[in-house]
């Protein structure tokens, strides 16, 4: 069965976020350290929770392995957090 591994980027006062960097720099950097254990992956931005209600979140990452053991792989070659 397939896992998830999302990862949630806050909006916070003074918080920045490159959408452009992350999408194409930093998914390399996971591509190159895990990406044979990786099925898919997508960054997305944060949408509002209604009208005139910001986004919650900048981005949220997404990687789809194709089950726990891959997971369990990948995480070790991604350093840490």
């Amino acid at each position: 069965m397939p896992v998830s591994l999302q990862v949630l980027y806050p909006v916070g006062e003074n918080t920045h976020f490159d959408h452009d960097y992350y999408a194409n720099k930093h998914f390399e950097i996971v591509d190159n350290c895990a990406g044979e254990h990786i099925q898919s992956r997508v960054v997305t931005k944060g949408n509002a929770g209604g009208p005139n209600t910001p986004p919650a979140y900048h981005a949220i990452a997404t990687i789809l392995f194709a089950d726990q053991a891959a997971m369990d792989a990948a995480m070790p070659k991604m350093g840490p957090a």
